[in-house]
């Protein structure tokens, strides 16, 4: 188009020029229509040109958005291929033992509790995965009503002692602590807050449980005295399957479902969930919900 308009003001200089067929006067109209027209086609070119830029952008982000879902769902299936053999091949070593070999009671004992430890981790992981399709599907329903707090969190912490004999946890509960909502989610919330921070607290290092009463609102911390968390991977914790690090070299367990649901839950609740750094090392979780 701009080079039809180039060559229609040749045309009508050249016949005025050469033939005077039209008249000066004619002829500025002819450049005036010319130079409309061509910061017009300018001017749709840019546009064009920066359509197809932003265009090619978003694909761009659609395409990377879709690679990095994939990976997160690759490092899913790899994690729970990984946490669903490893209890069930634990239980059955430790039940195949019992059967095959007379033991003393205080070995029989240890082969019982890692047991029953296991069986709890798959129970939890279940739990997990069916709660979140759940919850994103709609289907689960929540009933909210005032509970105790105080005795949630204690009753999590003393099965938590019961599974885990030689770990340190320092406790700070006062009694009788109201919150309002879903009292089985809540502790869900606990049981994988407390479960993550057993995984990544060495075993000579403590895990803090503290119970804060606010107005209008009760607040739970749980530390971990671990490596931490860099601040560039704080808010990707909570994003669903996200886990640090490459899934094939990963020591630590789990699926990168626990935060995920955690987040969610609390936030059906109307509360929140933050992580902060733990001093001197490691990370602290803190919860916030209404009491009514």
């Amino acid at each position: 188009m701009d080079q039809l308009n180039d060559s229609m003001l040749a045309y009508h200089t050249d016949q005025y020029l050469k033939f005077k067929t039209i008249s000066l006067e004619t002829l500025k109209k002819f450049e005036d229509e010319h130079n409309r027209n061509a910061k017009q086609y300018l001017g749709e070119g840019l546009t064009f040109f920066v359509l197809t830029i932003l265009g090619a952008f978003f694909v761009y982000l659609a395409i990377k958005r879709q690679l990095y879902y994939h990976q997160q769902q690759r490092n899913f299936m790899m994690a729970v291929t990984h946490e669903l053999k490893t209890p069930i091949a634990i239980t059955k070593l430790g039940l195949e033992t019992l059967v095959r070999h007379k033991l003393d009671e205080q070995k029989q004992h240890k082969i019982l509790q890692d047991s029953i430890n296991e069986t709890e981790r798959l129970d939890a992981l279940c739990n997990n995965i069916l709660l979140s399709a759940q919850l994103e599907s709609g289907g689960y329903k929540m009933t909210r009503e005032e509970f105790d707090c105080s005795a949630l969190i204690s009753r999590s912490i003393s099965a938590f002692k019961r599974r885990y004999p030689l770990r340190n946890f320092n406790v700070e509960i006062p009694e009788d602590i109201m919150a309002y909502g879903e009292e089985f989610l809540i502790q869900l919330v606990v049981n994988n807050l407390i479960e993550n921070a057993i995984k990544y607290t060495p075993q000579d290092k403590s895990i803090t449980t503290r119970l804060i009463d606010l107005p209008n609102l009760i607040q739970v911390e749980i530390a971990d005295e671990g490596q931490g968390i860099p601040d560039s991977e704080k808010k990707k914790v909570f994003d669903k399957f996200y886990r640090m690090g490459d899934e094939a070299k990963r020591k630590t367990k789990g699926t990168g479902l626990g935060l995920y649901l955690s987040a969610k839950i609390i936030q059906d609740h109307n509360g929140s969930i933050h992580l902060e750094n733990n001093y001197p090392s490691g990370c602290v979780f803190k919860v916030q919900l209404p009491k009514f």
